[in-house]
């Protein structure tokens, strides 16, 4: 079964505040990566060093859930109230992520279709016809809920 977990994005604070969240929570990131560590697109502008060291992606398990972010890319802009989050669904199959990913897109706006991405994930992003932000990633490497 899919697992759900908040994703939080920030405009340059995502280190902090999860910094922050850690030490009340306590427990470590099993991945912490900045933009830096991606592979840069044909086509677009170079990033400026504080771009380039903005989290690209943090997980940190609280309990059964696993808390989530990033900051937000230059390319795209900063985030605004009620753009600042997702439900990012990760799932056991990339047949339950093409059915989730395609049942809850509906009616949205697809913003990244379902593809194998750099990190090794099968991943995918929209907003669905609520206005609520979705994350899909099946990652055969990493049990659903653990990533």
């Amino acid at each position: 079964m899919a697992a759900i977990n908040p994703y939080l994005m920030f405009n340059g604070t995502c280190e902090a505040a999860f910094l922050f969240y850690k030490s009340v929570f306590g427990g470590d990131f099993p991945y912490i990566g900045k933009y830096k560590d991606a592979p840069t697109e044909e086509g677009d502008a170079p990033l400026s060093e504080e771009a380039l060291n903005r989290i690209m992606h943090v997980s940190l398990p609280i309990g059964n859930t696993i808390l989530m972010g990033s900051d937000s890319h230059p390319k795209y802009g900063d985030v605004g109230f009620g753009d600042n989050f997702s439900i990012s669904v990760n799932t056991e199959s990339r047949e339950e992520a093409d059915k989730i990913f395609n049942g809850l897109s509906a009616g949205g706006k697809v913003e990244m279709p379902m593809d194998d991405t750099f990190w090794g994930s099968y991943f995918g992003m929209f907003k669905d016809k609520f206005g609520v932000n979705w994350m899909v990633s099946f990652d055969k490497n990493i049990p659903a809920g653990e990533f």
